[in-house]
């Protein structure tokens, strides 16, 4: 007798007592703890009480048959496996019960009783199984959720040393490059074109610094930063891609969760980055807006679509959006609109403690990136 038999419960039932004592014999021989139950209302009230890890279930019980009993049972939200049990002739309905969710089915025959311990070790066997292939799949998406915080994490520490570190050192360079031109200039000295071209060089890679800082990280540790960061996102769209982009949000809506505020803007970017490169989509409008309730930021193109939303063959891309999604406790949809292009909606249920629809900034009005873009 094995220490997993040992800790197996299973819960018979079935109206006929001596049926119930054979198979209650055979399964504590194989090391099984049994229970038994001789109707459906006295199987639901052990249920409520108990907990069972497989149920041997006869299809005709004398107060309700065996499917109503399943489906009382996942509305109290006691859902247990089972196997169903049925009399010889009633196969067909057995199969049927599979196809709903049964492990396996035995017939009453004159083999019946032999049969039980092995249907029963099979369908252990098929839930054990099962529950490692969820365990392994749950592992998988911690480890590539665990991943991708850690890479925000790195991101927004790289962009914070480019900034504070790297970006201050330059900028005092681009200063004393300025001053010495300056100075040479006033000497009339031959070097003073290579000091012009030195100090604009400077002020080139101040520049690159702090994009590269921005886009490692976006959102600023500020309510507002969301916000900010969205209609920055619109220029920066327009300059890059030459299309269309707008950022619709009518009552500001402060985020004081940065995380949050982080992911959602990812979303964003992802989107919209979808959407020209794949869509290839000419005008994009970004959407942010929240209740009482929730926050929901929507990015719509009217680009050419998604051909397939399938979630087994959609792009890495999309995947992390539904990664970053699941890490904030938001739901992201996507779907074709009847028009044409894309809608991507991510909606964030949030505490009031985490969004202030409406709050006071002190900041001025965000202005709407221009729908278009100058040729």
């Amino acid at each position: 007798m094995s220490a997993t038999h040992q800790t197996v419960k299973i819960l018979v039932v079935d109206d006929d007592p001596g049926l119930t004592r054979l198979i209650e014999r055979e399964l504590r021989r194989e090391g099984y703890q049994t229970a038994v139950a001789g109707s459906g209302a006295e199987a639901a009230d052990w249920l409520k009480q108990h907990r069972a890890d497989l149920l041997l279930l006869d299809l005709k019980l004398p107060d309700i048959e065996g499917p109503a009993l399943i489906e009382m049972m996942a509305s109290m939200g006691r859902s247990v496996p089972f196997i169903i049990i049925t009399g010889q002739g009633d196969e067909r309905v057995a199969v049927d019960m599979m196809k709903c969710g049964a492990l396996d089915y035995l017939v009453k025959d004159v083999n019946f009783i032999e049969f039980v311990p092995t249907v029963v070790r099979r369908a252990l066997s098929q839930l054990d199984k099962e529950q490692r292939l969820a365990a392994a799949e749950h592992d998988r998406q911690r480890l590539e959720r665990e991943i991708l915080r850690i890479s925000e994490r790195e991101q927004q520490r790289i962009g914070q040393d480019l900034h504070d570190d790297l970006g201050q050192q330059l900028t005092a360079l681009c200063i004393l490059t300025s001053v010495l031109t300056r100075t040479l200039a006033g000497r009339a000295a031959p070097e003073v074109p290579a000091a012009a071209r030195i100090s604009d060089l400077m002020k080139e890679a101040v520049a690159m610094t702090r994009s590269l800082a921005r886009g490692l990280h976006p959102v600023a540790a500020e309510p507002d930063g969301l916000m900010l960061a969205l209609h920055d996102l619109t220029t920066r769209m327009i300059s890059m891609f030459r299309i269309g982009c707008q950022f619709d949000c009518a009552v500001p809506v402060q985020v004081n969760d940065n995380t949050a505020a982080t992911h959602l803007y990812r979303i964003a970017q992802e989107a919209v980055s979808n959407g020209v490169k794949h869509g290839h989509a000419q005008h994009v409008r970004i959407g942010l807006s929240s209740d009482a309730e929730n926050l929901t930021l929507t990015v719509k193109d009217d680009g050419c679509g998604i051909s397939s939303l399938d979630p087994k063959r959609q792009g890495m891309g999309l995947r992390i959006m539904h990664y970053r999604a699941d890490m904030i406790g938001a739901r992201v949809s996507i779907a074709n609109q009847p028009a044409g292009g894309t809608c991507v909606t991510c909606t964030l249920p949030v505490p009031s403690s985490a969004v202030s629809p409406a709050a006071p900034r002190s900041r001025k009005p965000l202005r709407k990136a221009p729908a278009t873009a100058k040729k």
